[in-house]
């Protein structure tokens, strides 16, 4: 009989972040590791996963590239958002001490978020792929000497010993994803609830500065409002914003419909509940 458990898409290795955050958003589901952001897509749009976790900003590093360009054309829909603060531990073969590491290897993201540490231990640095895909790769060698920096579920996943925990120089590195999903959800799923959406200003003067009129007319709060170049033109810019509320609150719905007299296209990406861990 075939396993009928639903399954999670998400970017990179057993262990990366992005699984971290599928375990917190939905624990019952079978992950399904892709090598690419595309891949992740194409799983659920192709029926091998039922939803996609996709990885969205950043505290330190901003937004995560290409993201804002896939997601309008994925054909899926944003139905939940997770946080995941970026703890990095140092992880060795068991047997091995911390004195005994002298090398490492993680994302090229992740070296630098952990320099004093690696600085104090003497210890150098390479950088790899991805860094639970190092992990799994560590679990296969032979090599007392090396290490990898990576998130505690690499650890337990690939049978590794944490040497060090919480490692990295800023306490405040998170990631935020967005759960996603091939329908739409618009109910009410929370007290606190989000939209987001895509759009194209008119070429006429002043319409970014007209399109938002409205929200600031009505009060709605904009949470993330950010650009990006589209079709090779340098005049052809869309814009990817977040806004506080749901499309049937009045406000809202006003603004939305004054956002739309100076757009050429407006696309709602997903109406959905604001994480706990969003402040």
């Amino acid at each position: 009989m075939a396993d009928t458990t639903p399954r999670i898409a998400f970017q990179g290795a057993l262990g990366a972040y992005s699984h971290e955050a599928c375990l917190q958003a939905a624990p019952g589901m079978i992950p399904v590791p892709c090598t690419t952001f595309e891949g992740v897509i194409r799983a659920v749009r192709e029926g091998r996963a039922d939803l996609a976790m996709l990885p969205v900003e950043n505290t330190t590093y901003g937004r995560v590239a290409d993201i804002h360009r896939l997601l309008p054309q994925s054909g899926l829909r944003i139905i939940g958002e997770a946080f995941v603060r970026v703890r990095i531990a140092l992880m060795a073969r068991p047997g091995v001490r911390l004195q005994d590491v002298k090398h490492v290897r993680a994302h090229m993201v992740l070296l630098p978020q952990a320099r004093s540490f690696l600085d104090a231990h003497g210890i150098t640095s390479e950088a790899a792929a991805d860094s639970a895909g190092a992990a799994a790769e560590l679990a296969e060698a032979a090599d007392s000497t090396e290490g990898v920096l990576a998130s505690e579920v690499a650890a337990d996943i690939h049978g590794l010993e944490v040497l060090a925990r919480d490692i990295e120089d800023m306490d405040h590195n998170t990631t935020r994803f967005l759960l996603m999903s091939p329908q739409i959800d618009t109910a009410r799923r929370a007290d606190k609830m989000l939209t987001t959406f895509v759009f194209e200003v008119r070429n006429i003067p002043a319409a970014l500065y007209k399109a938002m009129g409205g929200f600031a007319t009505n009060g709605v709060n904009m949470t993330k409002l950010e650009s990006y170049m589209v079709g090779g033109s340098f005049t052809a810019t869309q814009f990817y914003a977040d806004i506080e509320g749901h499309p049937d609150d009045p406000a809202v719905k006003r603004a939305l419909e004054e956002l739309a007299y100076f757009t050429n296209m407006l696309n709602i990406l997903g109406v959905y509940p604001a994480h706990p861990d969003r402040g």
